[in-house]
């Protein structure tokens, strides 16, 4: 059972239609108990940090989540501001993140003359860094969708998965183990968030 945790922060429906499209349909929930037998979870996001930490929090969701990701080693993967949220911090905010990668969140720094505008907005295309499940069969010059005016800074290079150039080249998934992030939105990536979330449901 795959549980998209709903901590009012995401395009959740985005995310269940496209598990179905995929034939592994997940469920909505923030409830602990539910997400406590998941097989697998995913968390989204689109907003602020600090909000979402917040929220996380008021709803009771750390705990049993670093019990399922930390203790249990049960896959996760974050989408957007959920990858963000699991590093340890961010510019965007103040509280502490989840801390399961050591990384922090980050704006881009980009001259203001330059004609790299923030948010990055749109379709760019994703080095692959390191054998993943998430990539298994995947097309050629893979390419998603990204909405974002933050990114991850790896400490550990080995936990870098893909990058991104955007005026300079970013972090835009990372994966250590069991814990997965992936910066752009797959559930708006057509083919390629497709195999993706496949990859994630079925071999992960």
């Amino acid at each position: 059972m795959i549980v998209i945790i709903d901590y009012k922060m995401g395009n959740l429906g985005s995310i269940l239609n496209m598990l179905k499209k995929v034939g592994s349909p997940g469920i909505i929930s923030s409830d602990p108990s539910t997400i406590g037998q998941a097989d697998k979870l995913i968390l989204p996001g689109v907003g602020a940090f600090d909000n979402g930490m917040k929220n996380l929090n008021e709803l009771g969701l750390i705990p049993v989540l670093a019990g399922k990701v930390l203790e249990e080693r049960t896959p996760v993967l974050g989408i957007c501001l959920g990858m963000q949220l699991m590093t340890k911090s961010s510019d965007e905010g103040k509280l502490p993140g989840l801390g399961w990668i050591d990384a922090a969140t980050v704006r881009f720094r980009h001259d203001p003359s330059t004609l790299f505008k923030v948010p990055h907005m749109g379709w760019n295309t994703v080095n692959v860094r390191k054998d993943s499940v998430l990539f298994e069969n995947m097309f050629p010059k893979p390419r998603f969708y990204f909405v974002h005016s933050y990114h991850a800074e790896c400490r550990d290079a080995a936990d870098v998965l893909t990058t991104t150039h955007y005026g300079y080249d970013f972090v835009s998934a990372f994966q250590r183990s069991n814990i997965m992030g992936v910066q752009y939105h797959p559930e708006k990536s057509h083919k390629f968030g497709m195999q993706l979330l496949r990859n994630f449901a079925e071999r992960s």
